[in-house]
């Protein structure tokens, strides 16, 4: 779906994911004409896409939908006001045979791996916390000084490095900062013992710890149903959204005005130029496609980026398991999550005696994985579900596959500097090129960390300045669902101390993209 754009907008968009639409959308309510390019020839979305195949819907990976962004969870309720269920949440870690709770649960970790290890993983983490390491420099040193080597081995490495495709040990402890920061094992064993003593009759629901919410809000029809009305309003309006068309490239004239060039699936070009772009393009793309190459081009190449497949298999029973989805912590198999859609919404599975599930593969584009056909990895899927017991073979009558690259930024020990001095140049280069989401800012955000990104870039183009640094949005790495849904007003560092000054009153925006020139209207 989508129409052909205008040649010449307000503000011309990257991307039809989360941070892309979400842009759109709110440019579009403030009046400003819009053009989103997409590559993807059917689905809106991203990552966060639904697809479906023969009525099954899935997932690409698993969108919950809570945070404690006020912003965020409104926007949600107005994009989609009627469409949320409330689920119930339920994940675990598979391991040698054995199910755990995921986030850990002490006592039921310790009786699963018996009396021997057990005792050898409380006197590792003993140890990590007596002698830590105290030049902590990759996800492995990090993790370690957590929660010891022997919990680190069992519970973190395996599942890691099948995320990333490298060792524990070349990976930037960034990432587990980011991801882990706010589990505790101490926490754990004492929230456990409470509660066995009955004294602790709260239930668990993500205030005390990290990604510990019982439950969650999800639309009926999955997060693609968000993306699909996000899209189908700001075309409504007057904008458009532009499927089929890749990003070829983008130049800025003397006067500030961007043409930006997109590839039609038949080969054609189409020319969109725009006072502002926003970019939740991959910043390795985004970086070889501008004209003139930025001088640090050669280092936004060696920016890295993990792929991503998704095998869906339909398979006769009512259900298999329970959980919205199992962590494969087991080294004889190659998947390292499935999903159950049915647990996610009864609506995602059109036959009650048909379940259907995702595997869910890391790989690297082109690797032999990637390259398989659709017909061996859905054999692979099939029989490793059996391997691990989910399953028999014979039960599954059908399945489809899903490929999703650039799905994870992969945060190597050079990622950093290689963001910053991307960043830095194009910012002081170009005020009027802003790049948002995960991919536009080689950063793993969540769902709503992508659209506040967008949210504060709205803000900054209406005020005519960076009021909002959008790079501060998720450095606290406690911020997801470490309390109460909705309670912060906003989630990045304010650039002025005054934002009632910088910013213009919502009754009096739009007023301009540039001096003297008012905003064009969509229809």
């Amino acid at each position: 779906m989508g129409v052909q754009g205008r040649n010449s907008v307000d503000v011309a968009i990257i991307g039809a994911g989360p941070a892309g639409l979400t842009a759109a959308y709110l440019l579009t309510k403030k009046g400003y004409s819009v053009t989103v390019i997409e590559k993807d020839e059917r689905y809106v979305g991203g990552i966060s896409r639904t697809v479906e195949v023969d009525g099954y819907r899935f997932d690409i990976g698993g969108h919950r939908f809570f945070s404690k962004s006020k912003e965020v969870v409104d926007l949600w309720n107005e994009i989609l006001p009627n469409d949320f269920i409330q689920r119930p949440r339920m994940s675990r870690i598979y391991y040698e045979g054995k199910f755990y709770s995921y986030p850990l649960r002490a006592f039921e970790a310790l009786f699963n791996l018996g009396v021997v290890r057990s005792t050898l993983c409380m006197a590792s983490y003993a140890k990590a916390k007596l002698f830590p390491n105290k030049n902590v420099r990759s996800f492995q040193d990090w993790t370690v000084n957590q929660f010891g080597h022997k919990l680190f081995s069992i519970f973190f490495k395996t599942y890691t490095e099948k995320v990333w495709g490298m060792p524990c040990d070349e990976m930037s402890a960034d990432w587990a900062a980011q991801r882990i920061k706010g589990l505790s094992l101490w926490g754990a064993v004492t929230d456990g013992l409470k509660r066995s003593l009955g004294l602790n009759k709260r239930p668990n629901d993500g205030m005390a710890t990290k990604t510990l919410l019982e439950t969650f809000r999800y639309p009926r029809l999955g997060p693609g149903m968000m993306w699909d009305a996000a899209r189908d309003f700001v075309v409504a309006k007057g904008n458009s959204v532009l499927m089929g068309h890749s990003f070829k490239q983008l130049a800025q004239d003397a006067k500030g005005n961007w043409r930006m060039s997109a590839t039609r699936i038949d080969g054609s070009e189409a020319v969109i130029t725009a006072r502002h772009v926003i970019s939740s393009a991959p910043m390795r793309e985004l970086s070889a496609r501008i004209h003139p190459l930025p001088q640090t081009s050669l280092q936004a190449n060696n920016l890295r980026y993990r792929d991503f497949l998704t095998v869906a298999l339909m398979i006769k029973s009512d259900d298999l398991f329970p959980d919205n989805w199992i962590y494969i912590h087991d080294s004889k198999v190659q998947v390292g999550r499935v999903q159950n859609f049915r647990s996610w919404s009864p609506e995602m599975v059109p036959d009650p005696s048909i379940a259907c599930v995702g595997l869910e593969y890391f790989c690297f584009e082109n690797d032999n994985l990637w390259a398989s056909s659709d017909a061996d990895l859905i054999e692979l899927a099939k029989k490793e579900m059996a391997i691990l017991g989910l399953c028999k073979a014979e039960d599954v009558v059908g399945g489809a596959v899903v490929r999703q690259e650039k799905a994870y930024p992969v945060y190597d020990d050079d990622y950093a500097a290689n963001v910053e001095a991307m960043r830095s140049e194009l910012e002081a280069r170009y005020p009027t090129l802003h790049m948002v989401g995960r991919n536009g800012m080689h950063r793993y955000n969540n769902q709503d960390h992508a659209m506040m990104t967008s949210m504060l870039t709205v803000e900054n183009i209406v005020a005519g300045s960076r009021i909002y640094n959008i790079w501060n949005v998720n450095e606290d790495a406690e911020y997801h669902e470490a309390g109460d849904e909705g309670e912060q007003q906003v989630i990045a560092v304010k650039v002025s101390e005054d934002r009632a000054a910088a910013l213009t009153s919502e009754r009096d925006v739009p007023k301009r993209i540039e001096k003297g020139e008012a905003p064009r209207k969509a229809a």
